[in-house]
């Protein structure tokens, strides 16, 4: 793969620590979610962090398709819900669920929008066949 951006980040410890960036312009303290045993705290988490990252990414994905047809997606929102739990193997699991909402499209045009998204987008890509992933089509009626 020939890279066009690299970021870095570093965790001082684990899910009870702190995440940064190399260059600084992340800078959080984590905390353990009170339903995986932790005290809650004011914290981030890596699932809102991978939230955040895999729905703006998406929304990317969807705005280049949404181009490359000439559709304008309008205001358009991906909002992405990270599940983490644990499988039949007793191993720690993650699932997302993607939520499009595409107010200016119908749905046949919706649907393929969101499954080419799927198909180009490299947080889509990383999780194929690794985690569930569940693609919801929001539409104004």
């Amino acid at each position: 793969m020939k890279a066009l951006y690299k970021a870095k980040a570093t965790a001082t410890g684990g899910r009870d620590s702190s995440v940064s960036s190399d260059d600084g312009t992340l800078d959080f303290n984590l905390s353990v979610p009170k339903g995986l045993g932790g005290a809650g705290g004011e914290g981030t988490n890596p699932e809102q962090l991978f939230a955040a990252g895999y729905s703006a990414c998406f929304g990317s994905a969807l705005a280049h398709v949404a181009r490359e047809k000439k559709v304008d997606l309008g205001d358009y929102t991906v909002t992405a819900t990270v599940k983490i739990g644990k499988n039949e193997e007793e191993m720690f699991q993650l699932a997302v669920v993607l939520d499009c909402y595409l107010p200016t499209v119908n749905v046949e045009e919706g649907e393929e929008l969101v499954n080419e998204a799927h198909e180009v987008c490299p947080y889509s890509r990383a999780t194929m066949d690794n985690i569930d992933v569940t693609l919801n089509l929001l539409l104004d009626e």
